[in-house]
C-alpha cells in the first residue's frame, strides 16, 4: 500500500479509521476554547470596569488579578482548578457520608481555567478599546442629557467592540491553543485524541501532523469570522468618511 493510501486508510472514516474520533475531538476542543473565552468575556468585562473604577483600591484588585493571570504558567492554573475544585467535592461529598474522590468535570475545569486566564487578557483588551474612544463623544452624549445606561448602550459599548475585537481575535487563537492543556484532566480534546490514537497504532507522526492541520483549520475559519465582524463594525464608519 502506497504512503499517502496508508495514511488515508488510517485517518479516514472506515470502521479501522480513526477520522470520525479525531472530528469529534476537533468539536470538543472548539466546544471547551468557545465556553472559556465567552466565560473569560464576562469575567474580563467585570474587570475592565474595576480597572476604570474611581476607587483605587478597586483598581489595584483589578490591576493584581491582571498581573497574577498572566504570570503564572497556564497549566498550573488548570492543574489548581482540577485538585482544588475536586478538593472541594471531596469536602462536600464528606458531609454526606462519602468518603472517596470526586474528582472536578474536565469540561468544566477547561472552561474555568481558560476563562479566567482569558479574562486577563480580555480585560487588557476592552480597557485599551475604551481608551480609544474619542473623549467628544462621550462627552456630547452628556451634554444632551443622555443617562450612564443609554450611553453606555448606544455609544461605548459599540465602540469599544469596534476596537477591542482585532484584540479579542488574538485572545481567542491564544485560549484555542491553550485547550490542548486541558488533556491532562482527561478530557479527549484533538491533542489527547491524537495521543490515544498515536499509542494504539503506534505511528504518531502521521496523527500529530493531522491534529496540526486540524488546528490550522480551525484557526483559518476562525480568522475568517473575526474579520468579517471586524468589517461589520466599521461599515459606518467608512460610509461617513
Amino acid at each position: 500500500m502506497a504512503p499517502i493510501d496508508s495514511y488515508l486508510a488510517l485517518v479516514g472514516f472506515e470502521q479501522t479509521g480513526w477520522g470520525w474520533l479525531l472530528l469529534t475531538a476537533a468539536a470538543m476542543t472548539i466546544g471547551v476554547s468557545v465556553c472559556g473565552f465567552l466565560t473569560g468575556t464576562l469575567i474580563g468585562t467585570v474587570i475592565t470596569f474595576m480597572q476604570l473604577s474611581r476607587h483605587l483600591t478597586i483598581r489595584w484588585l483589578a490591576d493584581c488579578y491582571t498581573t497574577v493571570l498572566r504570570g503564572v504558567p497556564d497549566l498550573l492554573v488548570i492543574y489548581l482548578f482540577y485538585f482544588g475544585g475536586s478538593a472541594l467535592l471531596g469536602s462536600l461529598g464528606g458531609l454526606f457520608g462519602y468518603q472517596g474522590f470526586i474528582g472536578m468535570p474536565a469540561f468544566l475545569t477547561g472552561t474555568l481555567a481558560l476563562g479566567v486566564v482569558s479574562a486577563a487578557y480580555q480585560a487588557e483588551v476592552f480597557r485599551g478599546a475604551y481608551r480609544s474612544v474619542a473623549r467628544g463623544e462621550l462627552e456630547a452624549a452628556s451634554a444632551v442629557g443622555m443617562r450612564p445606561w443609554p450611553k453606555f448602550r448606544r455609544i461605548v459599548a459599540p465602540l469599544v467592540l469596534r476596537y477591542a475585537i482585532p484584540g479579542l481575535g488574538n485572545t481567542w487563537q491564544l485560549v484555542l491553543k491553550e485547550s490542548a492543556l486541558i488533556s491532562v484532566t482527561g478530557l479527549v480534546e484533538l491533542l489527547r485524541q491524537s495521543q490515544i490514537a498515536a499509542g494504539s497504532t503506534r505511528r504518531p507522526f502521521e496523527f500529530y501532523l493531522t491534529a496540526v492541520v486540524l488546528y490550522l483549520v480551525i484557526t483559518w475559519l476562525s480568522s475568517i469570522l473575526f474579520r468579517r465582524m471586524e468589517a461589520r463594525t466599521i461599515q459606518g464608519t467608512r460610509r461617513a468618511l
